[in-house]
């Protein structure tokens, strides 16, 4: 059974209401990257990134993150990591980084993000943006710009669609 809990136009709101969030948190964009873990994390940053150059009129740095090699249960896995393209566009020393996904579930795939951050340089700060978090830390990971806490049963799983990869947006909330 899916029940769907964000459309296109709620996924809207919540990029304009978190890119202000980020411009208020951080004092205008002229010290902030934004980097989004492979792959929707990436098309959510680059929506972000969109918003804030209308906001602010500043192209603000996109990069994307993989994160595949640097995940704590890759010894323990049966299949071989699909890796993807890492391409961090801009130098993060000192810089604020602003690292997006699109759902915050245990925070193990934040640590293993911010692992793989750290050998592109230091950042003055790392801040975490997520369209979606459902609960369920494992791991003490709190996000600084959330578009939506949905609570969640274990057994249930967070499903987004974006325009991006062929689909209608929307978030589903999946009974597994």
């Amino acid at each position: 059974m899916s029940k769907k809990i964000l459309d296109k136009k709620d996924i809207e709101r919540i990029i304009a209401r978190m890119s202000h969030e980020i411009i208020e948190k951080n004092k205008g964009v002229g010290s902030i990257c934004l980097v989004g873990i492979q792959k929707r994390g990436v098309h959510i940053a680059v929506r972000i990134a969109r918003k804030l150059k209308e906001i602010e009129g500043v192209d603000v740095p996109v990069g994307m993150l993989d994160i595949a090699l640097y995940r704590d249960d890759i010894n323990v896995r049966k299949d071989q990591p699909l890796v993807r393209r890492t391409e961090v566009p801009c130098q993060i020393s000192n810089k604020n980084v602003v690292l997006v996904d699109d759902v915050l579930f245990t925070g193990r795939s934040i640590r293993a993000a911010m692992d793989a951050l750290m050998d592109f340089g230091r950042p003055a700060t790392i801040q975490l943006a997520v369209l979606v978090d459902r609960g369920h830390r494992e791991l003490p990971i709190k996000a600084d710009f959330v578009g939506k806490n949905i609570p969640t049963l274990l057994s249930e799983t967070v499903n987004v669609q974006l325009e991006e990869d062929g689909m209608a947006d929307k978030v589903c909330l999946n009974e597994s």
